[in-house]
């Protein structure tokens, strides 16, 4: 589970009333529940308890999201105790008597479920089809685990491990290791000083007397927001939380108050760290006012003016001059005052004085050259588009709820927003003189100073000044409830060919707020035309965006922000695409901007010996990392490509050396004698025009013919032997495991299926799979394993290129067990092979996951933009769903038996085996 985490028109013809409150103006409420606040369809409810719930609704996704958000973080815990919320958040997954596999249940439901512990808050978030007996199940389990969690002593010591492998896990990272470090001296009293894994000593030594105190007092009703989001009906929903919750007593004791206040900063601090690494970092950070004090929203907006890449001031001082190889900037946005934070990343050869004055000097030196209007409403206009986007996504409104709902209040999120629409220049030059000043400074340097300047935080009101009697805007345009069934998905989408090879699908729908996505892949070349080229084809895609003959590389950025579009225009050695997420209103404009940049790239100098210095720089940091080392040397050995093919796993140096001789002609040369738009694949789906969209795709991409016809590379099974490769990376404390078996299978074959959840039921699941079950459930050995499947594609013939891979990480001494255990489990499942029940989770779990993965429009484009390249339809969707249904216990253990082979498994382990 990931840890630690940063008003629209009606639509056309129109006029909905959100459901949530129209629900609340027409039903009753529940006995002892009152309702509070209604914002922009986002609506209050409190029970006797103490319990605090909100409703969103929107019936334009088939989804529901339950976020179960406890006011509590690593600011609450106490000396000794550093990371106990984090490891709670770990053990409330371990069960209650009522509910003793969670994980298990939840697999069998298909919920895709997560947890996350930060600074103020830790919170409990499932996502899953909308189905009211799945809804009233996990409601029902967040109330047992909220009360009645086991917080055993035996689990406390299988996860520790777990949790300390994830700690290890993330001492491999130099950004996180500094951005700890840095948080440590910059807070003498604050817990803010504290990252929410906690100390290593607390997290291996708490007594579990003291974790189970820490649940009782936290885990309350009166001490956690319910948030409930998706295709719901209000009434219904809240009639279910009252049945559930409201049984709950308020708890007698009173919530601990925290008063520490952070002392004024009185001068310049620094720190170092020195570690094992090929990358250098420089980074500054700031203390800040509190999200709910007025300077908060300048102080976003000044993030951005000095972060956005690539419009921001680091991106054109530092990174365009290729002084850093990367730079950004940012502020914390929390319940107490946080830390605003620059950083730049160094090239191997860079000069750390050098990043570390221009830095500081982009930071401190702002009065001499003020932010500007046009910066300010660019760096506006780029928030609000988040924003947007946020508020068209009910299941993004219901996560972001809780990281304001953590900062005071869940109605900051309006609040701020409408703050930021009124930033000007001047707040923002006002608030960068303000705090980003030496003095307030954690680079970490100690200088005395005969006149200190000192920067004084001012506090922040009472939120409730802030909040009580908001009423925000009209909600976001709501859209259809469409159903994304393979029926009608296939019965809603137009397909055709434009020209000669330019296949298009088009699924037209109602979104809330008027959203569209489309993915186009355009497809040239064969592999004996690019053989001796490849180099400089990987290189075409990285400089589309970088600049046009018309636009620059901000000016594309910029355009594209002001049509509210995500927008990716990237390519390879046979093949370039567009990526578009947008509004129907700037659809047409957005597509041919982005025609544009793919047929008329500019391909600047400048921006390529800038992005070439980044990959140096990138390649040059992996050569110590694990996770490289075990990647490279496992690719390599599976490699059946000999040198010079365009397909061939080169080294770390072999790249370097390619790299550096590249001459930008020869990027040129590709684009010229490769590139074009009459074959390939379009899917658009969302709110648009379909007539017009027609028009438009013929207009911009049926003349451009390749000069080079496209065909596939063919790719085979080859029978690979087994070997045991271990590779040493000096001062890393976490390892890394990773196994290949060769497979002969295709996407399409007979046995795919049942070998497919055979791998589910090895690895899928990475708390109740079997080696997630065997290896952290169990052993507590790793805090992340599993295996998947690799199946091979192909429009004519059989390619059958397949793999079994499993990946791991542990601690470096305990990668010996974790490869005894990972054995174990796979010959056992050959041996035995699966029991009716575990493939009856499986299958229910598969299920879900493909209704699930078309629900979301991004992820259907990418679907029939498949059928169209192999020539496949819904149909074949609708065949495989079928299949999956009627597979037996006794051909799955077929597939395994036939597939399936340990005797031929290589593991290839990197880490600091001391």
């Amino acid at each position: 589970m990931k840890r630690f985490c940063c008003s629209l028109a009606v639509a056309l013809s129109l006029a909905v009333v959100p459901l949530a409150q129209a629900s609340r103006a027409s039903a009753d409420l529940p006995g002892g529940v009152q309702a509070g606040p209604c914002v922009e369809g986002v609506c209050e409810y409190r029970l006797q308890n103490g319990l605090r719930v909100l409703l969103f609704a929107d019936a334009s996704k088939p989804t529901v999201t339950v976020n179960l958000v406890y006011g509590v973080g690593s600011l609450h815990e106490n000396y000794g105790e550093t990371g106990m919320a984090h490891l709670l958040e770990h053990l409330l997954f371990k069960g209650t008597p009522k509910h003793p596999d969670i994980p298990g249940e939840m697999q069998q439901r298909g919920i895709s479920k997560n947890a996350t512990t930060s600074l103020d808050r830790t919170n409990y978030f499932a996502s899953f089809p909308a189905n009211d007996e799945t809804l009233d199940w996990v409601l029902g389990m967040e109330a047992d685990r909220m009360l009645n969690a086991n917080v055993a002593k035996a689990d406390l010591d299988s996860e520790m491990t777990v949790v300390r492998n994830e700690m290890e896990a993330g001492d491999n990272n130099p950004v996180g290791v500094l951005m700890k470090r840095m948080r440590s001296v910059a807070f003498d009293w604050h817990n803010y000083a504290n990252m929410p894994i906690g100390a290593r000593s607390d997290v291996e030594n708490v007594p579990i007397e003291n974790l189970k105190a820490f649940y009782r007092t936290w885990y309350q009703p009166d001490n956690a927001l319910l948030i409930v989001a998706g295709r719901i009906d209000a009434g219904r929903a809240l009639a279910r939380v009252a049945a559930h919750f409201a049984p709950l007593k308020k708890p007698m004791r009173t919530l601990p108050g925290f008063h520490t206040v952070e002392p004024v900063q009185d001068g310049e601090r620094e720190v170092s760290v020195r570690r094992s690494s090929e990358l250098s970092l420089v980074a500054a950070s700031y203390h800040v006012p509190a999200l709910a004090q007025a300077d908060n929203a300048p102080l976003t907006v000044l993030g951005n003016v000095l972060g956005d890449n690539p419009n921001g001031r680091l991106y054109k001082a530092m990174m365009e001059t290729r002084l850093a190889a990367f730079a950004t900037a940012s502020s914390e946005t929390l319940h107490d005052p946080g830390l605003f934070t620059l950083m730049s990343v160094l090239p191997k050869d860079g000069d750390p004085d050098k990043v570390e004055a221009e830095l500081l000097k982009q930071a401190e030196a702002i009065a001499a050259a003020p932010i500007t209007e046009a910066e300010v409403t660019a760096a506006k206009q780029r928030i609000a588009n988040a924003i947007d986007k946020r508020a068209s996504d009910v299941n993004a409104m219901a996560m972001a709820l809780s990281e304001y709902q953590a900062a005071g209040d869940w109605r900051l999120l309006f609040v701020q927003r409408d703050a930021i629409e009124g930033v000007t220049a001047a707040d923002v030059n006002r608030v960068a003189a303000a705090y980003l000043k030496p003095q307030n400074r954690t680079l970490g340097r100690f200088v005395p100073t005969a006149v200190p300047d000192r920067a004084v935080i001012p506090a922040a009101p009472a939120v409730a000044a802030l909040v009580d009697g908001y009423k925000g805007r009209a909600a976001v345009s709501a859209g259809e409830a469409f159903d994304p069934s393979v029926e009608n998905i296939a019965a809603r989408t137009e397909s055709f060919v434009i020209g000669d090879g330019l296949r298009v699908s088009l699924l037209p729908k109602r979104n809330r707020g008027q959203t569209v996505a489309l993915t186009a892949t355009f497809r040239f070349a064969d592999e004996q035309a690019i053989t001796g080229r490849s180099e400089a084809g990987s290189w075409v895609g990285p400089m589309l965006m970088a600049g046009s003959k018309r636009l620059d590389r901000g000016q594309i950025a910029a355009r594209f922000d002001a049509l509210n579009t995500q927008a990716q225009v990237s390519g390879g050695m046979q093949g370039a695409s567009i990526g578009l997420n947008g509004k129907r209103e700037s659809l047409a404009e957005a597509l041919r901007l982005a025609a544009d940049v793919l047929r008329n790239p500019a391909f600047p100098q400048a921006e390529f010996e800038q992005l070439r210095l980044q990959a140096i720089t990138g390649l040059e940091f992996q050569r110590k990392e694990p996770g490289t080392q075990a990647s490279l040397g496992l690719s390599q050995y599976f490699d059946p490509w000999p040198v010079g093919h365009p397909l061939h796993v080169q080294s770390i140096d072999e790249s370097l050396a390619r790299l550096k001789a590249l001459k930008l002609e020869d990027v040129r040369a590709y684009h010229r004698d490769f590139y074009g738009t009459a074959e390939g694949e379009i899917a658009v789906v969302g709110d648009f025009d379909p007539v017009t969209l027609k028009t438009e795709l013929q207009a911009l991409f049926a003349d451009w013919k390749s000069p080079k016809p496209y065909a596939p590379i063919s790719t085979h099974y080859r029978d690979v032997a087994a070997t045991h490769e271990r590779f040493v990376t000096p001062d890393k404390p976490n390892a890394v495991l990773l196994a290949r078996q060769n497979i002969s299978i295709n996407l399409a074959d007979a046995d795919f299926p049942a070998l497919n959840i055979a791998v589910a039921i090895l690895g899928g699941d990475p708390l109740k799979a079997r080696l997630g079950d065997r290896i952290r459930q169990q052993d507590g050995l790793s805090y992340n394993v599993g295996a998947g499947l690799s199946a091979d594609e192909s429009r004519t013939g059989r390619d059958d290129n397949g793999s079994l891979s499993i990946q791991a990480i542990a601690a470096p001494e305990n990668m010996g067990k974790l490869e005894a255990a990972l054995r174990e489990e796979l010959v056992r499942l050959v041996a035995d092979g699966i029991t009716a029940e575990e493939l009856r989770s499986a299958v229910a779990e598969k299920k879900v996951a493909r209704e699930q993965s078309r629900a979301a429009d991004g992820a259907i484009a990418g679907l029939l933009s498949d059928h169209l390249y192999y020539g496949r339809d819904m149909s074949f969707e609708a065949q495989r769903d079928a299949a999956y249904q009627a597979l037996t216990v006794e051909q799955v253990n077929a597939a395994i038996r036939k597939h399936l082979k340990p005797e031929r498994l290589s593991v290839f382990v990197a880490g600091d085996f001391k």
